[in-house]
Parts: C-alpha cells; sequence; structure tokens
C-alpha cells in the first residue's frame, strides 16, 4: 500500500509543469535571486546569520512564486455534452441570479469562482463549443471577491457558443493583487473542455454566467478544481 501511495505521488508530480506565463519572471527573479545571495557570502561571509536569513527570505519568495505559476496537466474524464465544468482552481462565492449587462443584457445565473494566491491560476474553457466574442474591459482593482469586481473591475469577456446554440459567458477578473489578465481566445475558433483559455496574475476571480434552467451542482464556500470540478448540467 506504501508503495503504491509513493507511485500515486510521483505521478502526480509529474503531471505539474510551469506556466508559459511564469518562465520569464522565474528566470529573471532566480538570477537576481544569485544576484543577491553570492555577493554576501562571498563579500561578507562572517555575517552568518544576516546572510542566512536573506537567503531564507529569498528563497522562500522565489518558491512561492515557482509555485503560484504551477500549471498542472489535467484531463476532464467525463461526460462534456450539457456539462458546464469549473474554469479555475478556487472558492465558489457567489451564486445567484442577475442581470448581465455586457452581452445578454437579460438575467443569468452567476456563479463566481475566487481564487486566492495559493491557487492554480490558469484558466479552463468550462464548455465545447466556438469562441463567439473576447473582450478587454479597462476597470478598477476592487478586492476581487466584492461584488461589485464584476461590473467595476479590469477585467475580460469570452463568449462561448455550445453545440445546442446556447451562450456561455465567461469573465476573468482581475484583483487587487492581480494586474494582468491573459487571455488567449480569438473569435470564430473551436474551444475545448481541456484547453487553457487564460491566466490571471497574483489572486483574482473568474465568473461564468450560466442559462436560467441550469442546474448548479456546487454550493457557496465549496472548493473547485479547475477543469474537474462539474459546475452546473444544462437542460
Amino acid at each position: 500500500m506504501k508503495k503504491i501511495g509513493k507511485l500515486k505521488k510521483i505521478k502526480k508530480i509529474r503531471n505539474i509543469r510551469i506556466h508559459r506565463e511564469g518562465t520569464e519572471i522565474l528566470v529573471v527573479s532566480f538570477l537576481v535571486l544569485l544576484l543577491i545571495n553570492i555577493p554576501l557570502w562571498y563579500f561578507l561571509p562572517s555575517w552568518v546569520v544576516f546572510n542566512s536569513l536573506v537567503s531564507v527570505l529569498t528563497v522562500s519568495t522565489y518558491l512561492l512564486m515557482v509555485n503560484f505559476f504551477r500549471s498542472p496537466i489535467r484531463r476532464f474524464q467525463g461526460d462534456v455534452d450539457d456539462i458546464v465544468v469549473a474554469p479555475a482552481d478556487g472558492k465558489v462565492v457567489v451564486i445567484e441570479k442577475v442581470f448581465e449587462p455586457d452581452h445578454f443584457k437579460a438575467e443569468r445565473i452567476l456563479v463566481s469562482i475566487f481564487m486566492s494566491p495559493m491557487n492554480v491560476h490558469a484558466n479552463w474553457y468550462p464548455v465545447d463549443g466556438i469562441v463567439k466574442r473576447v473582450e478587454h474591459q479597462k476597470g478598477k482593482f476592487h478586492k476581487a471577491w466584492l461584488p461589485k469586481a464584476s461590473t467595476e473591475n479590469e477585467r475580460s469577456l469570452v463568449v462561448i457558443e455550445m453545440a445546442n446554440g446556447e451562450e456561455l459567458l465567461v469573465r476573468q477578473i482581475a484583483g487587487a493583487m492581480a494586474r494582468r489578465i491573459v487571455t488567449y481566445s480569438t473569435v470564430g475558433e473551436e474551444c475545448l473542455i481541456d484547453q487553457h483559455m487564460g491566466f490571471i496574475k497574483f489572486g483574482s476571480r473568474v465568473d461564468v454566467y450560466l442559462p436560467l434552467d441550469a442546474e448548479v451542482c456546487v454550493s457557496l464556500e465549496e472548493k473547485t478544481v479547475g477543469n474537474q470540478t462539474i459546475l452546473a448540467k444544462l437542460k
């Protein structure tokens, strides 16, 4: 049993890679880490306590950055027909009927997932379909879990048309720390559940606007796993 558990752990580690959005910043940060630590230990070898403290702080910060930019390799194993999967890792902070003002201009069921800095920040497509609209909207940087963040914060909008003709809107929202939203979607392209839709840096939120007759399969405060947790079932 111990051997099986160890093999599962090794397999899990192998399925984690560094997201392309983090490659440049991690390389630069690693060079900065070396530039700070090597001169300290070379020119001030007697300052053991101070040098050790600086080394621990810089290495810990770097490891946190590596953790933030991790990108697990995931494949949804279930039936994708009429299923909406979570587009992000995080916690469900909103489930309510709201008026969507940008595209539908009508009521929809809003499900919001808040991503803390410790969550994976890659975003997946929640459904299979065709990308019908992509738009970046400038705005403020309120804390991502606040209700007004959906309509006032910096955000990107992606509308996906599914095989049944129904449209789904996904909105990436910047938070107080997140100042950059990356969206890979282009109008007219086919999108699949297992593909990355984008990436948001350092704490943020993803909103999904569902049809009113959708059956929501998550509850408030529930933790989600991007590309794995079933968010809703469509009629």
